[in-house]
């Protein structure tokens, strides 16, 4: 088996300068993406699950852990749906993975731009500096029938440290803010705990809610 995990989320550093000017306004910025983001994720949330993420958040105006990494979260509707093809047909449609997997990207994006990891405004369709990588589960053979019915319930270990690992990115993010301003860098230690907690959110998003692995998620901020 391959020791990777089938979730991964990197963003790239650059020389660590960023824009004082955009940095300033940001809460400002992203509103018109994060409203078009918003309706494609079914207004839920970005990074994380409904009831628990979403708590360290809203000054922001997003969930963070996510920041939250990230992801990532998607509307019951949509894991329910996902978990009746996985019980009852034992089905992961690639059409339905395609389209879950772009959302989390340009979620993942706007995340990103908005809690100063990146500059670039978050596009649509492009890539950009963040990179999220999703395995395509072959539902046969690597998925459980009955496991999606207990996994929302066995990552609570998950909710509990990303609630306590947002509070942290939310206050170190305020930190980087200041020190774009004054310096016109983000702090690379910085950058790395924030990309690392988004890692792990996204991974508990894939494995709880978008059901695309049985793999435990590991509790690492790392690759």
């Amino acid at each position: 088996m391959n020791d990777e995990y089938p979730v991964q989320l990197s963003i790239d550093y650059g020389d660590g300068t960023r824009n004082r000017l955009t940095t300033l306004f940001r809460i400002i910025l992203i509103i018109p993406i994060a409203i078009v983001s918003g309706f494609l994720a079914g207004t839920i949330l970005l990074f994380g699950d409904a009831n628990t993420l979403l708590l360290t958040a809203d000054e922001s105006g997003g969930a963070i852990d996510q920041i939250n990494g990230i992801l990532l979260g998607y509307g019951a509707g949509i894991t329910v749906g996902i978990l009746l093809l996985i019980l009852f047909r034992k089905k992961y449609p690639r059409w339905v993975f395609n389209f879950l997997v772009e959302v989390a990207r340009l979620t993942t994006r706007v995340e990103a731009y908005l809690l100063l990891l990146v500059d670039e405004y978050p596009s649509t369709d492009e890539e950009q500096s963040v990179h999220l990588d999703i395995e395509y589960p072959d539902a046969e053979s690597d998925l459980n029938r009955f496991l999606p019915l207990v996994k929302w319930l066995l990552a609570i270990p998950h909710y509990i440290a990303l609630i306590v690992l947002g509070i942290i990115v939310v206050l170190l993010t305020i930190i980087a803010w200041f020190a774009i301003i004054i310096t016109g860098r983000y702090p690379r230690v910085i950058f790395d705990f924030v990309v690392g907690v988004g890692r792990w959110g996204t991974r508990v998003v894939a494995y709880a809610f978008l059901l695309t692995t049985d793999r435990y998620p590991p509790f690492r901020l790392g690759a």
